[in-house]
């Protein structure tokens, strides 16, 4: 199946584990070649008016400085969708109860495989951005 229809069922399965409150962290990982953005995270903040992420982009040079922002989970959807394909090919999400891995092959196919959880409870990032 296209890489892009497969994302919008690993997407269902990140706002799904929102609503369970099982969200740990999403990671943009596996990188195309050696560009300076290494990885781009995000980390759960559950806050009384809703839930928000941190979101960062982590740099393989020292003298790039990593960048983070507070957001919703769909305006970090609409952030993370033009790195998909470009800049990584594969998403991971780590969940409470799973670990699901979001991958697109060379033809441009997606596929979603699930293990067991790395993370066994929630560590909110720091809602303060200094």
């Amino acid at each position: 199946m296209p890489y892009n229809e497969v994302f919008i069922l690993f997407w269902e399965q990140v706002k799904e584990s929102v609503q369970l409150g099982t969200f740990a962290k999403l990671t943009m990982a596996k990188t195309i070649g050696k560009p300076n953005l290494k990885n781009i995270f995000l980390r759960p903040i559950y806050a009384d008016d809703g839930f928000k992420v941190l979101l960062k982009f982590s740099y393989r040079s020292r003298d790039t400085e990593d960048e983070e922002e507070i957001l919703t989970l769909d305006a970090a959807l609409l952030v993370l969708k033009p790195y998909l394909k470009k800049s990584f090919l594969s998403v991971l999400l780590f969940t409470t109860t799973k670990d699901v891995t979001f991958k697109i092959n060379k033809k441009g196919m997606g596929s979603i495989t699930e293990n067991a959880p790395t993370f066994f409870e929630v560590i909110q990032a720091q809602k303060d951005l200094e």
